[in-house]
This record gives structure tokens, C-alpha cells and sequence, in this order.
């Protein structure tokens, strides 16, 4: 079972790049994150033609989360208990679309949108951390429930946890993304009972899955690591490998990540029976 996690950057703008992307990689899951459309706009029927079923998590032009799956896709659930609003000031807090769950082959995925936090005094840095330590309770809890619980928690972080998952620190100082909060909160997941499997299988460093869009950063490669996936100790047994499609990023009006894939050995509790009904 191979499951990849992407932040399209807009699915209307990169549909066509979506579509042939599932072609090409033979994903069995598909996690999206930035989606930037509502679910009425979200185009659905695509997707059910190359032979995935697919649930959506849009509000408005921001945000959005997505699970394609040719797996099954069962129990869906917009956001995760206790996941936090945010609202600027004089405006009512909203629970934003940035993370969704599904039932795919057995396996719980959750594609998920941390947010930016924009600065380290602004409030949406307070949204972000709360943000995830929110997450985090909630997936201590599932393993509470259930030590065996096949979970994956894949998508767009926006946290660099090492210094070298960035070109170069020194153009992050003072900034968001590598301050000791943030990442204190990223590894908590650990504590959890998580374990992170991309570094697991891609130790090296300067591997990034973002680069801007400006100042030529990707010819330069100039980019960050920010998109990640915390397994469940069962699921995190059954990793094979871990693969990032960089060429995505060399095509033309691509997404300024690429797809993270993470590739699982075959497992009685995972199905990759294509087709199959949730």
C-alpha cells in the first residue's frame, strides 16, 4: 500500500497535475492540503473517474483538505476533537478546514494543514500551537483506545524541526517555522507514541519538500522540509520505504511542495484491494 501526502496549492489550478500524478505513482491514498475551494467546487468527478473516491474539507478560498483513495474511505470526519477556531480580532473564531480524516484500507489517515503562524508575536502563532497540541492529545488518545491502531498523521506541518531541513538558518532568524516552541511541539507527537518515518528513511539532510515560488529558490535549492508523517507504532512497523516525487516541482506551474509517498509492506489489517467500498 503506498500512501502520499501533497499540498496542491489550489486543486482547481493543478487538477490536471493531481490526475497525472495518481497515473504515474499508482497511489493508493492521496492526502491533499490547500485545496482553496469550497466543497460545492471541489471537482469531484475527475477523481472518481481514474478510480478514487474522494472526501473534502473546504470552507472557503483558503485552506482545504482532501483524501483520494482507490482503498475504500469510511467514517470521514472534518477536523479532530478539540481541534481549535481562530478568528481575527472583532470576528467570530471558526474552525478552519485543516485537517480530515478517513477510514482508507484500514489504515485512519488525517491529511492535515498546520497553520503558518505568520510571526512569533502574532496570534495566529498561539492558534498554531494550540493547533497541535490539540492534534496531539487527540492521537494520544486513539492509541489509548486502541495500542494497535493503524494511524497516519501526513500532510503539511509548516515547522522545520532540524537546522538543516532549511538552506540556511540564518535567513530564518526570528521567524516561524524553527522556533523552539514550534518545534518542541512537533516532537511532542513522539512522546505520543509516534514516530516520524520520513526521517526514519531519509536521514539525509538538505532533503526539502518546499521551495517559493520567488528568487529562484528551487533552482537554487534553496527550500525547507515541512511535510511529514507521524505513524502509529503498528503502522510504523509495516514502513518500507519512504519516496518524495521531486520532479513534480520541475513542472511547469507546479505546487511549491512536492508529494511526500510512504510505501507499507503488505499487512492483513491493510487492504489494497483497488475498488474496495467504504
Amino acid at each position: 500500500m503506498k500512501i502520499a501526502t501533497w499540498n496542491i496549492n489550489s486543486v482547481r489550478a493543478r487538477l490536471q497535475a493531481v490526475l497525472d500524478y495518481l497515473a504515474e505513482s499508482q497511489v493508493d491514498v492521496l492526502a491533499l492540503q490547500e485545496t482553496k475551494v469550497k466543497d460545492a467546487a471541489f471537482p469531484e468527478e475527475p477523481f472518481q473517474a481514474a478510480g478514487y473516491q474522494v472526501a473534502h474539507w473546504g470552507l472557503n478560498q483558503w485552506n482545504g483538505v482532501a483524501i483520494a483513495s482507490r482503498v475504500g474511505l469510511a467514517d470521514v470526519a472534518p477536523g479532530f476533537p478539540g481541534q481549535p477556531a481562530f478568528g481575527k480580532p472583532g470576528q467570530e473564531p471558526v474552525v478552519e478546514a485543516r485537517a480530515l480524516g478517513a477510514t482508507c484500507g484500514g489504515v485512519r489517515i488525517w491529511s492535515l494543514y498546520v497553520p503558518h503562524g505568520r510571526s512569533l508575536e502574532d496570534p495566529h502563532m498561539v492558534y498554531k500551537l494550540a493547533f497541535l497540541e490539540r492534534l496531539r492529545q487527540a492521537a494520544a488518545g486513539w492509541l489509548a483506545d486502541d495500542p494497535d491502531a493503524l494511524v497516519a498523521l501526513v500532510g503539511d506541518w509548516n515547522v522545520v524541526p532540524l537546522d538543516t531541513d532549511v538552506w540556511d538558518m540564518a535567513a530564518f532568524d526570528g521567524a516561524t517555522h524553527v522556533s523552539a516552541p514550534e518545534r518542541a511541539a512537533f516532537q511532542a507527537f513522539a512522546g505520543a507514541g509516534y514516530s516520524e518515518v520520513t526521517r526514519q528513511f531519509l536521514p539525509q539532510p538538505h532533503t526539502y519538500t518546499y521551495w517559493d515560488y520567488q528568487q529562484l529558490r528551487f533552482r537554487r535549492n534553496q527550500g525547507m522540509r515541512i511535510d511529514f508523517a507521524w505513524c502509529s507504532p503498528a503502522l510504523t512497523a509495516g514502513v518500507a520505504a519512504v519516496q518524495m516525487a521531486r520532479d513534480q516541482r520541475k513542472r511547469s506551474g507546479a505546487s511549491d511542495h512536492i508529494p511526500v509517498e510512504v510505501v507499507f509492506l503488505p499487512n492483513r489489517s491493510i487492504s489494497v484491494s483497488a475498488g474496495q467500498s467504504g
